[in-house]
């Protein structure tokens, strides 16, 4: 009977027999991954992976809308929970003894699906947070290291980036320089997801508010989480941390004051990403004593001695970013102007104006190969209410990817009710953008985003892979903290 079967299935066409080979594949693929647990896990997985992307709305292919968005809760309060405790201060002894070779060590690290490099810098003190020299527009790195004559960098906190095509000056959260508050889009008194250096050299990861770290004597500070290490403990005690592999930026510091920063390169067939217990582990072997991520996803990337040693994910090359974390000989000597100084709104930019984007339009076109798209009504910005405070939702931009922002893009967030957060929480490394309006193909212009006096929500970047979450609107706080800087 067996032969009469294999003789009958061979009289048919190659297109039957094609179409019945790829129906028996389908069948058994969709038992595996929907009726057997290690199926379960497989989906699970990469609806975290596709969760800390700009395009978070697909992780319901995997496990569905329901079950998509309480994975996302679940990510968001596990966050909100890892940066309540306050570090040791005390617990960093530098050695002011130790003869230092060098200012900073740069090397090669890799794992089974993943690349990057590892930068040791000895004197915490040589750190400073650099923003972009122009307004309306992010900065490159490179061109930051070149300008000011850094040894190295590495990308800081996230920012509202449309469409995944930002310009890289509208920041989420806040951004210290020299002990001065460039931008915040918070009022003194709210708790931000911070990443900073005291004037001591002190690395500072959690959730503060802009009068906590006038207290502590911050001087440098970028918004962005998770937090992986406090006080010497390890926060991820089991499973990968939830968000799955994505190209990740990260800041450690060890007891004696060393600080260290990792890069990993990802969405590449060379380097696929790091999960977020990856890194925590690196640090850990390193004995780190304070962890956290910063922006990852297109935004990931370390420079050092005016080269980009790592291979950011973005098709664009490097992406113009609002901040970064720079090393000097003489960090003392660094001027970082406010160039959000004097504004009312910040247009994030988006398709519309992204000089790459339009270029490779440019040629599609000329190609023709760009199809004629159909005309969209422009949506309404929607009003926000004054004295209201709305919950931060995770997600991705360069924000941890998009995450953090008080209003999430609507691109960025699950299509059911996202569970409010505490506070504003930046994501580790993702960098999506906000719609703010622009219709397909980069033919409208997304409305400026006015700041307001008191912001109605926090944002918060997101944990994924482009780098930061994008809160639909960039508020610039014009409220002065109550507390002094000491």
């Amino acid at each position: 009977m067996g032969s009469s079967i294999a003789n009958h299935f061979r009289n048919y066409s190659w297109l039957k027999r094609t179409l019945l080979v790829i129906a028996a594949c389908t069948f058994l693929s969709s038992s595996f991954l929907f009726l057997t647990p290690p199926g379960t896990y497989i989906r699970e997985y990469l609806a975290k992976t596709v969760i800390t992307t700009q395009h978070r709305d697909w992780a319901w292919i995997f496990v569905g809308a329901q079950r998509r968005d309480q994975m996302v809760l679940e990510m968001q309060n596990l966050t909100e929970v890892n940066s309540i405790e306050k570090q040791d201060i005390g617990a960093v002894q530098f050695n002011k003894n130790r003869p230092i070779e060098s200012l900073v060590k740069v090397e090669d690290i890799s794992g089974t699906l993943w690349k990057g490099k590892r930068m040791y810098v000895y004197d915490p003190r040589t750190i400073r947070v650099v923003v972009p020299a122009k307004q309306g527009e992010g900065e490159r790195i490179t061109a930051m290291v070149e300008r000011t004559g850094a040894v190295a960098g590495v990308n800081g906190g996230g920012f509202n980036d449309p469409d995944g095509l930002g310009n890289g000056f509208a920041p989420i959260g806040a951004i210290m320089s020299g002990g001065n508050i460039l931008y915040t889009d918070q009022e003194g008194s709210i708790p931000q997801q911070i990443v900073g250096f005291t004037k001591e050299g002190t690395l500072i990861i959690g959730k503060y508010t802009i009068n906590d770290l006038l207290k502590l004597g911050v001087s440098e500070a970028v918004s962005f989480y998770p937090r992986v290490i406090a006080n010497g403990k390890p926060l991820i005690t089991s499973g990968d941390g939830g968000w799955g592999r994505a190209p990740r930026t990260a800041v450690g510091q060890k007891a004696d004051g060393t600080v260290i920063f990792i890069v990993i390169d990802g969405r590449q067939t060379s380097s696929v990403g790091a999960t977020l217990k990856e890194v925590q582990d690196l640090f850990l072997e390193d004995d780190v004593i304070n962890a956290g991520f910063l922006d990852g996803g297109a935004s990931s990337e370390m420079v050092y001695n005016n080269e980009l040693v790592t291979k950011p994910s973005s098709r664009y090359g490097e992406r113009r970013l609002p901040s970064a974390f720079l090393v000097f000989d003489h960090p003392d000597q660094v001027e970082v102007k406010n160039v959000w100084a004097g504004l009312t709104s910040i247009d994030p930019g988006g398709a519309y104006d992204h000089p790459d984007f339009l270029k490779e339009q440019a040629a599609l076109k000329a190609a023709g190969k760009l199809p004629t798209p159909t005309p969209k009504a422009t949506p309404k910005p929607s009003a926000i209410p004054e004295n209201t405070h709305e919950a931060g939702k995770p997600g991705e931009s360069s924000s941890p990817s998009a995450t953090e922002s008080g209003k999430p893009n609507a691109s960025d967030k699950p299509s059911s009710s996202n569970p409010p957060a505490t506070s504003p929480t930046p994501s580790p490394g993702t960098g999506t953008g906000t719609n703010n309006g622009t219709t397909e193909g980069g033919s409208t212009k997304p409305p400026s985003t006015t700041p307001s006096p008191t912001p109605s929500a926090t944002p918060k970047p997101s944990p994924t892979g482009n780098g930061s979450t994008n809160p639909p609107n960039s508020q610039v706080n014009t409220t002065s903290p109550t507390v002094k800087p000491n």
